[in-house]
């Protein structure tokens, strides 16, 4: 009787089993490290959630998806994850806004007691605020600047120039150590104007936004030196600055970025309002 023997491996044969064996295992421990990475970044950004470190968080979320880009288990978890990071992030500028908004309003009373407050509502869609210490009606016994701020927290200031005209269209400010900041020039109508009487010449050119070139602000920067003022025109005349000019200028340039602060943490809040809205209605779908 004859036995069927099972035919011997040969020795390339047996090389070549235990090379897949080696790559099926090396493939197999490579998959099972890439879960575990992907596991971690995912048990991390949970961590950071509950820590209310959110940027952390979405860090370690965004990188699951850069590190393991296959790991859909994770992926997927993380991106639920990040809606309620998002969530929570805005939930908390939200308060933080709310908490700003109610220290602001409350220095903006009390700043505004030094402001008189000014509409023409024929001419003006927004008021002015007019610094008490700096009125209007005495504006033109000298030459100097006057100064306001509108609703919307925007500055300007003017260069007010009486006499022979000069036609000046920018200004210049200076301290004594050398110092100065000048103004664009200014030549639009409703800007730059002038009109006379039987005497006298009377220039009036407002600098506003890019046209102000930091003059303002130099003058709050320095406004506890002597500063002088410079018309430059057709030729040029100097005055040195009044206390009370500088003083109208500074508290005008607080009051400004006060309302500009408000106004952004307004339009923060509404942006993250507009943000949890979106959220929730993802997650009603």
């Amino acid at each position: 009787m004859t036995l069927f023997r099972k035919p011997k491996m040969t020795s390339s044969k047996k090389i070549l089993s235990n090379i897949l064996v080696v790559l099926l295992s090396f493939l197999l421990m490579s998959c099972s490290g890439k879960q575990k990475g992907a596991s971690i970044f995912l048990k991390e950004a949970q961590e950071a959630y509950e820590g209310r470190n959110y940027a952390l968080a979405k860090l370690k979320i965004d990188s699951i998806k850069m590190v393991y880009p296959d790991a859909f288990t994770e992926i997927t978890k993380g991106f639920e994850l990040m809606q309620e990071v998002r969530l929570a992030e805005n939930l908390r500028n939200i308060s933080y806004c709310d908490s700003m908004l109610e220290v602001s309003y409350a220095l903006l009373n009390s700043s505004l007691k030094d402001f008189n407050y000014v509409r023409d509502p024929q001419y003006q869609e927004f008021g002015d605020y007019i610094p008490k210490i700096l009125p209007l009606n005495s504006a033109f016994s000298q030459n100097g600047l006057r100064v306001a701020v509108n609703e919307n927290g925007k500055l300007y200031i003017e260069s007010v120039f009486s006499g022979q005209a000069l036609r000046h269209n920018k200004i210049k400010v200076s301290t004594k150590d050398g110092a100065f900041a000048e103004s664009l020039p200014v030549t639009s109508d409703g800007l730059n104007y002038s009109f006379k009487t039987l005497d006298k010449t009377y220039e009036i050119v407002r600098y506003t936004g890019t046209n102000d070139n930091g003059v303002a602000n130099f003058i709050y920067t320095f406004k506890d030196q002597p500063i002088t003022l410079t018309f430059i025109g057709n030729s040029q005349r100097t005055v040195t600055l009044p206390t009370n000019t500088k003083e109208a200028i500074g508290i005008s340039v607080e009051l400004s970025s006060l309302i500009l602060n408000i106004e952004d943490f307004k339009y923060e809040k509404g942006r993250s309002q507009a943000l949890i809205q979106y959220l929730k209605s993802k997650d009603s779908k």
